[in-house]
């Protein structure tokens, strides 16, 4: 059979500061008709520069230096930019890594998407905005007439990589290019979004490309499995052959890396060390040799040539013979260590932000961003808050550490009742509760250099003199295991797992009691994610800190969390200890949640249970009785009209469910 896609040894330069640096080097790839294949490797590996390259959508410093690019025996590396625009979008189209930044803010969405169909095909306004409508309902769009007049600004995170997704698919192509199309959703809407690009796949005859780092997509989602490791192809197989008989070490390393509910133990998580190569310079032996293990002076000397067996290809002297076995090395929390105390209690927090028109800005409604939400926080455990986004999390992460005022409700720190009116907390007293931003980028000024970044708190609490400082801030860069040379750079110069440790060094820095991350790791490499939550519970054990932890990211939850609170909607649905709600859940959603999490099993994934479906209510207007009955396969009469009173399941398990999963203990007034 004739691939419909053939790269063959192609290589890509970017010319940087006066130098070239080789980001693709003699990559070669075939994707058959109707075909997935998917390709992962940390960031920098080359994986959306291939794609890009493919696309010929390069940026204005990068050129393909070499290799050919056939797609139904066109070589797409070889034609005029006029030839390759009527390629682009038709024959093959690119589902870029970020929507909103994608879609343009001044079109409305039906012009957008039959815009591919006006040029390619030359069809009339009428009949583009027909076959917009058309692809909108294939890609499962709500209310897709409506959204036609929309704007991208008025959708979701999960409507808008529909709209991309149908972009993608207006003219029909026969390949599709999917770069990180579900990076940011949370598992629900990534399982959907998933689920959309497999049916359209089938029922199209069309193939595609899965550019992605989550080896838990890649696992139950692809037919054939490329890795590649800094610009270069290091393991290639069937997805199943791959993952249970891996042959690359860097394969082996990056599924290790993962966090996984499969693991009972809580072990900590296999780290790759080191950094990728700088591709600006002449790289001599294997590319993975300085952070290879299994490393011998042949490999550090000579650049191993590709070996296949049947189907399975690999550049290796010495190849692995499967996962790595799991060591346990216990990764438990402080709270072992220590007796007990309730650290923050929170109790019946309410925060609504009230919505206003006209001149002279009156209400007329409130967003119910949080409603009702209790819990306890203990000395040296971590809370971890789960459920979508819009459902209130990051909200409460916030309201703890006093960045946002309650609306009703009272937190207590440490006994201390810290929320109240008319409360000033002392200068001392704020030093104990901090806060790690979810995106370190835009947290961290980029006119200060990383030693003003750190010194700053420490400067306006007046801890120490200069010297002391100075030896501070060595000393927190070295404790989240960076050199403390680099206090003289600015954020722009680190890598994104580099600038989460410099976050997490700023909140370090007054040694505070509780830290409120939120979602610390959604946007890392999982070799890099697993180096970060190591360190987390590292610092714990040695501070005996508390953490508050906001994510959408289950496994890595359930990898940090003591005591687990699920939120839908502004409310916490169910809560407990972390082996009870993630092995039984009692709540509906809580349950669908678990089934949409991507695990790096193939068989496993792709005999996964009920998700949730469809989009989040509105917090404007929330559903009576029940919030979540709108999307429960449980729903009754009942759930319409009352709303479900907590009940417990266990020790420390209580849900509010009319129809749970499991048989209740008791009635658990909540306090």
């Amino acid at each position: 059979m004739t691939s419909l896609l053939s790269v063959n040894n192609l290589s890509v330069q970017f010319a940087v500061q006066k130098r070239f640096a080789t980001a693709v080097s003699d990559f070669s790839l075939n994707v058959e008709p109707g075909e997935c294949v998917g390709l992962v490797g940390e960031s920098g590996c080359g994986k959306t520069t291939s794609g890009l390259a493919i696309m010929r959508l390069l940026p204005n410093n990068g050129h393909i230096s070499g290799g050919s690019v056939f797609l139904n025996g066109v070589d797409l590396a070889s034609l005029s930019e006029d030839e390759m625009r009527r390629h682009r979008g038709k024959s093959v189209a690119l589902i870029p890594q970020d929507p909103m930044s994608s879609l343009n803010p001044t079109m409305k969405i039906g012009r957008q998407i039959g815009e591919g169909l006006r040029i390619h095909d030359g069809a009339s306004d009428a009949d583009a905005r027909k076959r917009a409508l058309e692809v909108l309902e294939m890609v499962e769009m709500p209310r897709p007439a409506e959204r036609l007049d929309q704007y991208p600004f008025e959708l979701s995170g999960g409507l808008r990589q529909r709209v991309i997704i149908a972009m993608g698919l207006v003219c029909s192509p026969t390949l599709l290019i999917a770069d990180e199309p579900t990076t940011a959703l949370d598992v629900t809407i990534q399982a959907q979004i998933l689920d959309i690009l497999d049916n359209l796949r089938s029922e199209l005859k069309m193939a595609m490309l899965l550019i992605t780092h989550d080896m838990g997509v890649i696992a139950g989602r692809t037919d054939r499995v490329v890795v590649m490791y800094a610009g270069k192809k290091a393991e290639e197989a069937p997805t199943e052959e791959l993952f249970t008989r891996m042959r690359h070490p860097y394969t082996q390393a990056l599924l290790a890396s993962m966090p996984s509910m499969e693991n009972t133990g809580k072990h900590e998580l296999s780290s790759i060390a080191g950094m990728p190569p700088d591709l600006s310079r002449e790289i001599v032996g294997c590319r993975f040799a300085p952070r290879c293990s299994f490393a011998t002076d042949q490999c550090r000397q000579e650049d191993p040539a590709a070996q296949r067996v049947e189907d399975h290809e690999y550049s290796c002297f010495h190849p692995v013979p499967g996962p790595q076995p799991i060591v346990i090395r216990e990764a438990a929390s402080a709270a072992s260590l220590t007796a007990k105390k309730e650290l923050l209690v929170a109790k019946g927090l309410v925060k609504e932000f009230p919505i206003k028109k006209g001149v002279v800005r009156h209400k007329v409604g409130a967003v119910h961003a949080v409603s009702d939400a209790s819990f306890t926080l203990y000395e040296g455990e971590t809370f971890g808050l789960v459920g979508e986004s819009g459902c209130g999390k990051t909200t409460i992460g916030r309201m703890l550490v006093g960045l946002e005022t309650l609306t009703a409700g009272e937190v207590y720190f440490d006994g201390e009742l810290v929320t109240a009116k008319g409360h000033k907390p002392t200068r001392e007293s704020r030093r104990d509760r901090q806060m790690m931003f979810q995106d370190p980028y835009a947290s961290l000024d980029p006119r200060m250099k990383v030693a003003q970044i750190l010194g700053e708190p420490l400067a306006i609490q007046k801890v120490g003199n200069r010297a002391a400082q100075a030896d501070r801030i060595g000393e927190l860069l070295s404790s989240v295991g960076l050199d403390p040379q680099v206090a003289d750079r600015y954020p722009h110069e680190f890598s994104g797992g580099q600038r989460q440790r410099i976050g997490l060094a700023r909140a370090l820095a007054l040694n505070p009691r509780l830290i409120v991350a939120d979602e610390p790791v959604s946007a890392l490499d999982v070799s890099v994610q697993a180096q970060i939550l190591n360190l987390m519970k590292e610092l714990q054990r040695q501070y005996g800190m508390s953490y508050v932890m906001v994510s959408h990211d289950l496994a890595v939850v359930y990898y940090m969390a003591d005591t687990i609170g699920v939120m839908y909607l502004g409310k916490i649905v169910e809560i407990g200890d972390a082996e009870s709600v993630f092995r039984s859940p009692a709540h509906p959603y809580t349950q669908g949640l678990l089934d949409a999490v991507p695990v790096p099993d193939p068989a496993a994934a792709r005999t996964r249970g009920v998700r949730v479906t469809g989009e989040l209510p509105s917090a404007i207007d929330p559903p009576s009785g029940c919030r979540f009955r709108t999307r429960c396969p449980n729903v009754q009469d009942i759930c319409v009209s009352e709303e479900p009173q907590f009940r417990s399941f266990g020790v420390r398990q209580e849900a509010a469910c009319h129809f749970p999963m499991k048989t209740p203990v008791s009635l658990s007034p909540r306090p």
